[in-house]
């Protein structure tokens, strides 16, 4: 019998069977989220106002600039007032910490551009708290501050949709709110916050986007249940579209706004792209799709997918160029007039082929940037944290800011709370084995995104980098972590013992790490401590 020929009608047990199956396939394709929508986002805003304290308090601390807010603090101003990066001029830290921060009449720069090595955006996004609060320390970090707040909920609501457990996502929301490197990060005008946040964002959005188009598959198989011919139809051929898919381009826009940040995050675009196309092969092969035709499906999809994800981050990565391309002052923005093009670049506006000439001398300085630094680590020690950068350091005597020792230091240290970090290794180690032997959707998720903003570097031995560039992967190992959690709790309907135990694991490891949270936070906001209780802090010769 072909599917194309009339099938008789089941007998009434046989119907209702079918039935039953049908309605576990739609609950498989679209599990239903928690009920307790209030109580969640109780739990979000309280943890997310925890996480705001602990970012937002003496956030003008250091009255300093720490390690790389050098360049990017004064290249934000200058986008501000020019629309591009210009030259500053000799000791221009001290003489904008000495100011009253009106960026609108301070003017220490020279008329020279400014070769730079960074898109844009994370300097716009810096330029946003200068416009409100000033060049001050608390103007240049006040948007990194209030990313990572927002960095801390969206953690709760993905982490929720993926367990589909509030508890799970509060888990994964608290351990980002007290780890160390998101707690610096967020406190200092560097521009890997602002790619983590994007790539956070870009995250969600394929993660709404497998729900949108899985819920409109289980939709359909409901809805054709009585109708087994047109059931049967949504396997036919390559199966079901789901149209244009909104939350995907979304994510594009998500992902030029993390590549118009740093370059390194065009290999979320490849891993989040990759995992589009994987979940829309499952998705096909779950509802009959057989396997052939479901690959040709994933693939047309995977084609309109890099329209909607890649396309978009391309245009968006252009506009993030915007103020460069408009004025003429910008480093070699006229570069084309006095070069003639040729072959495909022949073709281009004379400022598009400056553009790609000065994107290539940008290439040229990150492929061969090898100047030693005493803070650079090597990628295979990031996810033990042997080498943290330090971006502050000074010490003082008795009665100097407040120092009532002898000797005091006062440190920012972009370290790992080393208990989160230390447990991520076999957490995300756990999620892998059930990735790859329980196929879990989900472990694969969180670990593909940690691999995308770790692996990479590993090819980059000869290159001078640092720990806090693994800011990036920071919400997934909580993401990791969490689900590990989840897997310690055990079952809702488990034995209670089991559940006794699991909960007496979890909760001590959330305790130890909070504790190890007010153990380090003075060393990660530039409290002046007594030498020796910063001493006491640096476990390690590599931490000093």
């Amino acid at each position: 019998m072909t599917l194309d020929e009339p099938q008789e009608e089941p007998a009434p047990r046989r119907r209702a069977a079918l039935g039953a199956r049908d309605s576990e396939l739609a609950r498989r394709l679209s599990p239903e989220l928690p009920t307790d929508t209030a109580v969640s986002w109780w739990v979000t805003i309280g943890i997310t106002v925890f996480a705001t304290l602990v970012r937002f308090v003496n956030l003008g601390q250091p009255h300093a600039v720490s390690f790389d807010e050098t360049y990017y603090m004064k290249d934000a101003w200058s986008l501000l007032r020019w629309g591009y990066e210009r030259g500053f001029v000799t000791e221009a830290d001290k003489k904008i910490l000495a100011s009253n921060g009106d960026w609108r009449t301070l003017d220490f720069f020279t008329s020279s551009p400014a070769f730079i090595v960074h898109p844009p955006v994370g300097k716009w996004t810096i330029g946003l708290g200068e416009y409100f609060f000033g060049l001050t320390p608390f103007g240049w970090r006040f948007m990194t501050s209030v990313l990572g707040c927002l960095m801390v909920l969206l953690v709760i609501r993905i982490t929720r949709r993926l367990s589909r457990s509030t508890l799970i996502g509060a888990i994964a929301g608290f351990l980002m709110a007290i780890d160390g490197m998101a707690i610096v990060m967020s406190r200092t005008g560097l521009l890997d916050n602002v790619l983590a946040f994007w790539i956070l964002v870009a995250f969600g959005c394929i993660l709404m986007d497998r729900e949108r188009t899985r819920g409109l598959v289980a939709r359909e198989v409901l809805t054709y249940a009585d109708d087994r011919l047109a059931l049967q139809d949504l396997g036919k051929g390559t199966g079901p579209f789901a149209g244009l898919r909104p939350w995907r381009w979304a994510a594009g826009l998500a992902l030029g706004m993390a590549c118009g940040t740093k370059w390194s995050g065009v290999w979320f675009v490849l891993a989040f792209g990759l995992l589009t196309v994987v979940w829309d092969f499952g998705m096909r092969r779950m509802i009959g799709v057989r396997t052939p035709n479901a690959a040709a499906g994933a693939l047309i999809d995977g084609v309109l997918g890099a329209v909607s994800i890649a396309g978009t981050a391309v245009v968006v990565y252009l506009i993030s160029w915007s103020g460069w391309l408009l004025h003429d002052g910008g480093y070699d923005r006229n570069w084309a007039a006095g070069q003639p093009g040729s072959g495909l670049l022949g073709f281009m506006p004379e400022a598009l082929r400056s553009l790609w000439h000065y994107h290539a001398e940008m290439l040229n300085f990150h492929t061969h940037l090898t100047s030693p630094h005493s803070y650079q680590s090597n990628a295979w020690s990031w996810p033990l944290q042997a080498r943290p950068t330090s971006f502050y350091y000074e010490s003082f005597d008795n009665g100097v800011n407040g120092c009532t020792a002898d000797k005091c230091s006062s440190e920012v240290i972009a370290l790992g709370n080393p208990i989160i970090w230390w447990a991520a290794i076999p957490a995300v180690i756990h999620q892998g084995w059930r990735w790859i032997s329980q196929r879990d959707w989900r472990s694969g998720a969180v670990v593909l995104a940690v691999l995308a903003g770790w692996l990479p570097w590993l090819g980059f031995q000869g290159r001078t980098i640092f720990t806090f560039y693994a800011i990036v992967y920071v919400a997934f190992l909580t993401m990791a972590l969490a689900l590990s959690c989840g897997t310690i709790l055990g079952k809702s309907d488990a034995d209670p013992r089991r559940r006794t135990i699991g909960a007496a694991a979890v909760g001590s490891f959330l305790l130890l790490a909070l504790v190890a949270c007010w153990f380090f936070y003075p060393i990660w906001t530039a409290e002046v401590i007594p030498y020796s209780q910063w001493q006491m802090r640096m476990w390690f010769p590599t931490w000093v």
